[in-house]
């Protein structure tokens, strides 16, 4: 009894499409296996993310104080957070840099005069405000870090947001680790 004519039209075109070098049930068996590899293998990443544990990093954070809109290319100012987060469950970290860089590369601020710890979990932020232009739309933060033994790396990101008139912006960039030579 066939219940849906589309199900063996889709059969028949399937064994017209092999030319008879194989039957359907292998074909079937060929795509199941190739679609459960495809499925079992899938691990999410973000771009630049290492995995494995570190000892310690130097990361570029794209961060922007403004973005422009519109044909005219107006600027639509917005306030950025760094956020740097210990995700290891059991051991500090310590910041040892913390640098604004402004869309030429100039540095605008040093946030770090002596190493901060963050203890297991415990995150830091610094913020830009707003009404400071000064980074521009290529700013960017450089962050470097160290562990006394090799440790899950930290989060650090860049969170921009802003308002004008009914309009809101807002964005996340993730950190990217710079390769030592």
């Amino acid at each position: 009894m066939i219940r849906n004519h589309k199900n063996v039209k889709l059969h028949v075109n399937a064994a017209r499409l092999i030319g008879g070098f194989m039957s359907y049930k292998q074909l079937s068996a060929i795509i199941f296996v190739f679609l459960s590899i495809s499925i079992l293998s899938y691990q999410p990443s973000y771009a630049g993310e290492h995995f494995g544990l570190s000892g310690g990093q130097n990361i570029y954070v794209p961060a922007y104080s403004h973005i422009y809109s519109g044909n005219r290319e107006r600027p639509f100012l917005l306030t950025v957070t760094l956020s740097i987060r210990n995700i290891d469950p059991k051991h500090s970290i310590k910041i040892i840099v913390v640098d604004y860089y402004e869309t030429q590369g100039q540095l605008l601020k040093k946030y770090i005069k002596t190493p901060v710890i963050l203890k297991p979990l415990e995150s830091l932020r610094y913020v830009i405000p707003e009404r400071d232009e000064s980074g521009g739309s290529g700013a960017n933060f450089m962050v470097e870090w160290k562990a006394d033994k090799p440790v899950n790396p930290p989060i650090v990101e860049s969170i921009m947001i802003g308002t004008q008139t009914q309009q809101g912006v807002s964005f996340t960039s993730r950190g990217r680790v710079i390769i030592p030579e």
